[in-house]
């Protein structure tokens, strides 16, 4: 009964979700009810304010300043027209006809450069939906080319990439990031061809009837004189900033002694605040950059005016994700969950493990709504059992790792995503209008981790 009610109250908040309605004010009502069977009637207000907030509040305390600074250089890049810039660029070296594949690049580029997948759309955002325009094709196909640029083989397939979801397995497996290279690559290479097939498809089918960028008033970017653009190289300063200084920062602060701020802050693990730091520096040096290389064009705007809008704009996205958030943390503290989890255990036993491991991460990051929380959810309930389960059957670590990180990206991008609401949200568009082509290319991940444990087992002897 108990992982019956969870499952509906996941229905209802995907329905919610899927509906248009403010995952903000369901996202606690639906965590209260997932919590019915495992707490009585008088206890649904401490499971909201002693469960659910918390872990709100953790999140945004956490990841606050990567959600403000992410907003705010968004709008300014698109203030000063660099975003178009930038855009106009891309046409000129892909032409109309590839300008999907621009907007995919571009988005990888960062985040494969360790930019957070949440900057990478504030920072695309712009000057993809220029592109876009300029190609005639409809913008409800740009948050699925941002997904797939960057939440897909560059998030936690391909080898060495920085997110967080590449390193939560470390600890578990005793492994680095650059963790089965030679098996990431041809995964990554498996998913960008058929991503790009795909999302290549339904750009032809819309051009087919016809559908053009199409009439959007909710941020869309405001027309900028092109005339008045500002040079290429100066637009891509600001973003280049964030790319390189963010990657040399975390290689100098992680080599930085801990005990230097042991006594002051005996609480503080450095190697988990070293990613968020230099993230936080690179994003203020470059943001000042771009306002003082776009001040001729700000300063008729007004720039107080242009910060207060970033600044609206990262509010909305981080209480819609932090609530979603707080959700998955109710369901996961909850007796149901924990069997569901236990499951996993027995599929495929007495053979690989790789194959549970996908599928079972894979499930919980889809009812967590979030990959990293899934992924830490799993190896937090399953991980000493699948550490067992991978030296009696002599499977490498590195591949334990690898499959473990690809399997987190595919179905937590469910409607009631805390980050897929977010994309929505800032590109102003509905799940109605643009949630399928973000399904279908995380959906193919889902495949692509499930084939790469075949082809591990197979070739590799996992």
């Amino acid at each position: 009964m108990a992982e019956i009610v969870i499952v509906l109250s996941l229905v209802g908040l995907i329905f919610i979700a899927y509906k248009g309605y403010p995952v903000i004010l369901f996202a606690p009502f639906f965590a209260v009810i997932a919590a019915a069977t495992a707490y009585p009637t008088n206890e649904f207000l401490p499971v909201y304010t002693e469960l659910f907030q918390p872990r709100m509040a953790a999140f945004i305390r956490n990841f606050f300043p990567v959600f403000l600074l992410g907003a705010v250089f968004g709008k300014v890049m698109e203030a000063t027209g660099q975003a178009q810039s930038i855009a106009n660029a891309i046409i000129k070296v892909f032409g109309v006809k590839y300008a999907m594949l621009a907007v995919v690049l571009a988005s990888s580029v960062l985040t494969y450069g360790g930019v957070s997948v949440f900057v990478v759309v504030f920072s695309i955002y712009a000057f993809g939906c220029q592109v876009y325009k300029e190609a005639n094709i409809p913008k409800r196909l740009l948050p699925g080319s941002i997904v797939f640029g960057s939440w897909t083989y560059c998030m936690e397939i391909l080898p060495g990439t920085p997110q967080i979801q590449n390193i939560i397995p470390t600890r578990v497996f005793g492994t680095t990031t650059y963790a089965a290279p030679v098996l990431s690559i041809i995964a990554a290479i498996i998913m960008f061809v058929l991503g790009y097939f795909m999302l290549t498809y339904l750009v032809k089918q819309a051009h087919d009837n016809n559908e053009g960028y199409g009439e959007h008033k909710l941020n869309e970017p405001a027309p900028v004189d092109v005339t008045k653009l500002p040079p290429v190289m100066l637009s891509l300063l600001p973003l280049l900033i964030v790319l390189v200084l963010n990657l040399v920062l975390t290689q100098w602060m992680s080599g930085w002694d801990p005990a230097m701020f042991a006594k002051k802050y005996p609480g503080m693990n450095l190697k988990s605040v070293v990613g968020m730091w230099s993230l936080i520096v690179a994003l203020l040096i470059a943001l000042a950059v771009s306002i003082s290389t776009g001040w001729k064009v700000l300063k008729p705007l007004g720039l107080g005016t242009v910060l207060s809008a970033g600044t609206l704009v990262s509010l909305l996205a981080i209480l819609n994700t932090a609530s979603e958030v707080g959700y998955g943390g109710v369901v996961a503290s909850l007796p149901g969950f924990t069997t569901i989890a236990k499951m996993f255990m027995n599929i495929n036993e007495g053979g690989s493990p790789l194959f549970a491991l996908a599928i079972s991460t894979t499930t919980i990051s889809g009812v967590t709504g979030s990959s990293s929380g899934g992924l830490s959810v799993t190896l937090e309930v399953l991980g000493d059992h699948f550490v067992n389960w991978m030296k009696v059957s002599g499977t490498s670590p590195e591949l334990m790792h690898r499959i473990a990180a690809m399997a987190s990206g595919g179905m937590d991008t469910l409607p009631h995503n805390g980050a897929v609401v977010t994309l929505l949200a800032y590109c102003g568009l509905t799940h109605k209008q643009a949630y399928k082509p973000i399904f279908c290319v995380t959906l193919l991940k889902t495949f692509v981790a499930l084939l790469t444990a075949a082809l591990a087992v197979a070739f590799f002897g996992g």
